[in-house]
This record gives structure tokens, C-alpha cells and sequence, in this order.
């Protein structure tokens, strides 16, 4: 699942390549595509036609194209394989196109929405006054974000009763974090992912907020995190973060801090990877 890099990434490149674009034509391909927008590919299509895009904005995960002048948002769900592309209008379909965007220009370029596994899709909303798409109202602001809060983000970690990655990964509480970069952020703060919120001072939780900005931006200068050719950017471009990552994925590969192999626990339907020297578990939990 793209993180908030991989967004990113995508972002930057629909800020240079859509905006300011008018639309005339919209393809809708696949209904499943189209299934958070409930009056159906045919609505969300003639809503869409002649509207100008503004500059693509995120929140966290979440990515959405203002319409000039509408107070709507064309919000994108990505989901396990989504990929926004900028292809020439003559290039050949991607086997699994689901919408086509044409514009009223000569830049001889169309947005596709391909999406392989059609857990993604594109849907209109209004936006809230903070310009924010309505269904993501409640999405708190992500650790990039100049207005993020720290001082709130330590007082709110120490008031739940949870433990430090699942923390993480509530995007009521901060934005944009996903599985990769939590074990990341945890392993360069030499904390278990079992720890309990509650014990973390201060100083704890702004090292942990560091390190996740710092390995944001580390991600981010390299085009994000790709395992396969499912993430990509606008242009069909593969990220390169995988072969600078420090803990997720590297079960029984010794530690770059300590040389102790690398472990993999399971954790909420997903993975957990830490190192068992370095990032002791608390003992309550050991």
C-alpha cells in the first residue's frame, strides 16, 4: 500500500504534468473504479468534463485534484495497485485501464487510472472549508506538514492506552505512516513496536517523530519505496527506497546498527520486522 512518500511522489508529478489542465473527455472503463462515487461512471464523467484542475494536493496517504471554482475535489483511493500515469495520447492501453482523462489542449498527454487489482478508484466530493474532500475530514495532518503539532502528538500518545506502532499507523492521530515506515521510524528510534505509548517522554516522542520525517524524506529523494512494478510515478517510473531500507522485509539479515538477524513477528494481519538486540521488547510483552 503506497505510503505517504510514494503519494507524494505521485503528487509532485500530477502538480507538474495536470495542472491548470482543462478536461473534455472522460473514459470510465471499469465500474469498480468509479464505486466511491455513487451516482456511477456516467455522472462522475459528465461532472467532470470541462473542468479545470488545480494543483494536485495530499493529506497523508490520500491525494486529491481540486476543480477550479466548483468547491470539488476529484479525490484517488490508489489502494494495493492504483497508478495515475501521464502517457502520450498515442500510446497503446495498459491492460488494466480504468479511466481515461483527455484535455482541450496541444500537449498531446492523457491521465490514465490503471489499477490491477481495482481496490483503487477516483470519486468526487465536496471540499471542507480547509479545502480538504468531505470523506477525509477526520484525517489528521501528517508530519511534512509545516502546521503538524508535536507538542499535541506527545500529549495525545501519552494519553492512549496502545503501544507505539499501532500509534503510528492511526491516522486520526498522524497521517501518511503505513507498515514500511513505521518499522523504519521505530528502528532507527531503537524502540519495539509493542511499546507502550504511555512511557514515552518527551524527548522519546520527538526522536520518533525525527525519525519518521527523516526517512520520509530520505524515501522521497529516491522516488518513494517499490517492491514490484505496481508502484510507480506519472511516468511509469519505479522508486529505489527498497534497497536503502534498514528493518522491513529483512528477516534473518543482520543488523546494520549491531549484526543481529533481523526478525519478523506478525502483527494485525501484516508484518513486523525489528531487530531483537537493538529494539527489546517491553516486559510485559517479552
Amino acid at each position: 500500500m503506497p505510503e505517504l512518500p510514494e503519494v507524494e511522489v505521485v503528487r509532485r508529478g500530477l502538480e507538474r504534468w495536470v495542472a491548470g489542465r482543462t478536461v473534455t473527455e472522460v473514459e470510465v472503463l471499469h465500474p469498480r473504479a468509479v464505486r466511491r462515487h455513487p451516482a456511477g461512471g456516467e455522472d462522475f464523467a459528465a461532472r467532470l468534463k470541462g473542468q479545470r484542475f488545480e494543483v494536485a494536493r495530499r493529506r497523508g496517504k490520500y491525494l486529491w485534484l481540486p476543480l477550479a471554482e466548483t468547491g470539488t475535489s476529484v479525490l484517488g483511493h490508489l489502494g494495493m495497485s492504483g497508478q495515475l500515469l501521464v502517457q502520450p495520447e498515442a500510446a497503446a492501453d495498459e491492460r488494466h485501464l480504468r479511466i481515461r482523462i483527455r484535455f482541450d489542449d496541444s500537449a498531446g498527454t492523457e491521465l490514465r487510472f490503471v489499477d490491477q487489482r481495482t481496490f483503487g478508484g477516483l470519486s468526487l466530493h465536496d471540499q471542507t472549508p480547509d479545502g480538504l474532500p468531505d470523506v477525509i475530514g477526520h484525517i489528521a495532518r501528517d508530519p511534512l506538514d509545516p502546521e503538524f503539532d508535536d507538542a499535541a502528538f506527545h500529549t495525545a500518545l501519552r494519553g492512549r492506552r496502545t503501544t507505539v506502532k499501532r500509534a503510528l499507523l492511526d491516522q486520526s492521530l498522524i497521517s501518511g505512516v503505513g507498515n514500511i515506515y513505521a518499522d523504519e521510524a521505530l528502528w532507527r528510534s531503537r524502540l519495539h513496536y509493542d511499546r507502550p505509548t504511555a512511557t514515552l517522554t518527551r524527548p522519546r516522542s520527538t526522536e520518533l517523530l525525527g525519525h519518521v520525517r527523516d526517512v520520509m524524506n530520505a524515501a522521497l529523494a529516491v522516488g518513494g519505496t517499490s517492491f514490484d512494478s505496481l508502484y510507480v510515478n506519472v511516468n511509469g517510473e519505479s522508486g529505489y527506497f527498497d534497497r536503502s531500507l534498514d528493518a522491513y522485509g529483512r528477516e534473518d539479515e543482520p543488523c546494520h546498527r549491531c549484526g543481529t538477524p533481523m526478525r519478523r513477528r506478525p502483527w494485525m494481519n501484516r508484518s513486523s520486522y525489528f531487530c531483537p538486540r537493538c529494539q527489546r521488547p517491553p516486559r510485559a510483552t517479552a
